[in-house]
């Protein structure tokens, strides 16, 4: 089944299901005349707070949220606030877990079943949709119905971050400037700060990510929250090679919720750079076994390979593609890592085809490297630099620092003869990060001693 048939496999089946739902609602007995809902336990009232902030929940809560809200929706059907709630909960269960089918279409039919129940004005549910959208990687609906939220309720700045994750993969640059400078007048607070500093990192500017990320993680009311902007924080620190510092925040972030297993990945990142290969391997096998993402997958494969390991390589390699069809039957579309995995590892022409699409759709600047790359390895150069050089435009929404976008870039150059730009963005490479890929660092290194020594009469930048 190729990628759209089962895109509308997926969406037939939530609409089934929704229709199937909504016939539920009106064969069911008028509700119970009793009352506002119980108040939830204090785990359920911390989840149901956090979900409907947008602020990372911890699994425990999100576990006591959902069999809370099932149980009162199951006496109070039409409670609109409540269908939002637990597909809000789902929409994070499934992030938190990497189970996108065993949540997202559950998230789906909840969320549809509020505006269903409640059609106008319902910013909860507009607000769900637009983070499942974003969760699967479907940047124009995730804008849409951030849209939708903001049109329902204007005042309403936790549609914000939403609207910014969309634009930016969409590659709507202004857009995202302009969605932030709003959310900092209507909004405040650790979320805020956190969003903003995701904002500054794709502008280049890593010190204000920095900061705002340090009054994230001070201003922090709960340790999922907590845990969540101590990984971007060690995520920041890795991507300017700071390894001691990205390894701090990371082990931080597991002590403070040992589900956090994007921070587990990130120490296996930071421990391969390091040379602790076992302890490196051990935390990537944490991460992928109890959040099964096919990134994770492609980074151990990688990191196997780097050591000679083919056979294991391979198997994260297969381990990738089954995560990858997994994902797809909950809707999320996985097309990025995909065509990455193929452009070094499998069909670079298929990979080009797969990116191609998704820059038609959602042309954000991780798809315009990655399929720059992929347009490399198939010997498609020309148009490869016309990708690359965009990334590292910031005129064109590249202002971010980034190794391997570099990496790319100076790579293409060699390829067609432009040693002193290919000298100057192959070492720029080494410069944000000297350690970003096992298997990448080695091959700038080779490529900058073919390159040679810079020439007296070549101009070289300040």
């Amino acid at each position: 089944m190729d990628k759209r048939a089962q895109r509308t496999w997926v969406l037939t089946g939530s609409l089934v299901g929704c229709l199937a739902l909504g016939g539920t609602l009106m064969l069911l007995p008028p509700e119970r005349p009793a009352g506002p809902p119980p108040a939830p336990g204090p785990a359920a009232a911390h989840a149901r707070t956090a979900v409907t902030t947008g602020v990372p929940a911890a699994l425990p809560d999100l576990a006591a949220l959902i069999g809370e809200r099932q149980a009162h929706l199951r006496d109070h059907p039409k409670d609109a606030r409540s269908w939002a709630v637990l597909g809000a909960a789902y929409v994070e269960q499934g992030r938190r877990t990497g189970s996108a089918a065993a949540h997202y279409p559950k998230a789906e039919q909840a969320l549809r079943t509020s505006l269903k129940v409640r059609p106008r004005g319902n910013a909860e549910a507009l607000d769900g949709m637009a983070a499942l959208a974003n969760a699967r990687r479907d940047y124009p609906a995730a804008r849409t119905w951030a849209q939708a939220a903001l049109r329902a309720d204007g005042a309403r700045w936790t549609s914000y971050p939403l609207l910014i994750d969309a634009c930016a993969g969409l590659g709507d640059h202004q857009a995202v400037g302009r969605a932030l400078d709003r959310m900092l007048r209507l909004g405040s607070g650790p979320r805020v700060r956190a969003w903003a500093a995701a904002v500054y990192r794709d502008q280049g500017r890593r010190e204000d990510a920095a900061a705002a990320l340090a009054d994230a993680v001070a201003g922090a009311r709960a340790p999922a929250e907590r845990a969540a902007w101590l990984e971007r924080a060690g995520q920041l620190a890795w991507e300017r090679g700071d390894r001691e510092v990205a390894l701090r925040y990371f082990q931080e972030a597991v002590r403070t919720d040992p589900d956090q297993r994007a921070a587990q990945a990130g120490q296996g990142r930071v421990l391969a750079a390091l040379g602790r290969t076992s302890e490196a391997l051990s935390a990537y096998r944490i991460a992928l076994a109890k959040q099964p993402l096919p990134q994770y997958a492609l980074e151990l494969g990688e990191l196997y390979e780097s050591l000679g390991l083919g056979h294991a390589a391979r198997v994260q390699y297969d381990l990738l593609r089954e995560r990858v069809r997994d994902a797809a039957a909950g809707g999320v579309d996985e097309s990025l890592v995909l065509g990455r995995f193929e452009a070094d590892h499998g069909d670079p022409e298929a990979a080009v085809r797969r990116l191609r699409s998704e820059w038609e759709r959602q042309p954000g600047m991780a798809v315009a490297d990655a399929l720059g790359w992929a347009l490399h390895r198939a010997g498609e150069h020309e148009e490869a630099l016309w990708f690359a050089r965009r990334t590292m435009d910031p005129e064109r929404g590249g202002g971010v620092r980034s190794a391997p976008y570099a990496f790319h870039l100076g790579m293409i150059e060699k390829e067609l003869g432009q040693d002193g730009p290919a000298r100057r963005h192959l070492s720029e490479a080494l410069r944000i990060n000297p350690y970003f890929s096992p298997l990448l660092v080695p091959q700038a290194r080779e490529a900058l001693e073919e390159l040679g020594e810079v020439p007296e009469d070549e101009d070289v930048p300040e």
